[in-house]
């Protein structure tokens, strides 16, 4: 924050000095109060923070939605199957970023409903609308964080009183619900390596029982592990699961 102030500052200064600003009266950094308590900023420092969200848009799309959890588990299962690039990085970010958007489209319709249009057909403020854009993203973060790491969190600040899990401020959500995300896809990561662990044992056990300890026991558990994998329709197994997993 204390970086962009320092940025905004500087843009603004620039500009006014500059004649044609100047002349015409261009208001940069305006900020005016409302008869209820309420600010109302300037177009420009709108246009500024507008920017900075945009350019902090993949951080929120990782750190704020499903995203985490679906592709941590998609390359725990790559590495299962032992198909080493297969499917490609590509194509395993194409299948979370959409599955993302599957199954955030709810809080996002009720983010854009509740702050964003408000906004853009000026019934809101800025900062009402912001609140309101943004509480659909806290409420489905509160009820994936666990309430260890919520807590553990809160204790790591030190300067914060909950007595309420709605009143977490995001400083401490959004940590604990990274570190969440991440327990939780570990978890079935676990649960989804197990059966192709079994077959790489087992194939190794009968290529040593057989005395073809040369012979790589991937090479041969592989064609196994993806007839598996096809004949129980796998990845709209795991796709199902991953979406359902979220508002059960």
């Amino acid at each position: 924050m204390k970086g962009f102030a320092i940025l905004l500052a500087l843009g603004a200064t620039l500009l006014t000095a500059s004649p044609t600003f100047a002349e015409q009266g261009l208001p940069l950094l305006t900020v005016t109060s409302g008869a209820e308590g309420q600010q109302s900023y300037s177009l420009n420092i709108q246009i500024l923070l507008l920017m900075t969200a945009l350019s902090l848009l993949p951080a929120a799309l990782i750190a704020m939605t499903s995203f985490t959890r679906i592709l941590v588990v998609f390359a725990i299962l790559r590495q299962a199957l032992g198909t080493a690039q297969t499917p490609s990085n590509q194509i395993l970010l194409g299948l979370t970023l959409f599955t993302t958007l599957f199954i955030m489209t709810p809080v996002l319709e009720k983010s854009y409903s509740e702050g964003i249009q408000p906004y853009m057909e000026e019934q809101l403020g800025f900062n009402a609308a912001a609140t309101k854009a943004i509480a659909p993203f806290r409420e489905f973060m509160l009820n994936q964080v666990r309430e260890s790491d919520l807590a553990l969190f809160v204790d790591m600040a030190g300067d914060v009183q909950v007595d309420n899990p709605r009143d977490v401020p995001l400083k401490v959500l959004l940590p604990a619900f990274v570190v969440s995300e991440l327990k939780t896809a570990f978890q079935i990561g676990f649960l989804i390596f197990i059966p192709f662990l079994i077959i790489d044992l087992v194939v190794a056990s009968v290529l040593m029982s057989m005395g073809m300890m040369m012979l790589s026991p991937v090479l041969i558990s592989l064609p196994f592990k993806i007839m598996l994998f096809v004949l129980i329709d796998g990845w709209a197994l795991i796709v199902s699961t991953l979406a359902a997993g979220f508002y059960v």
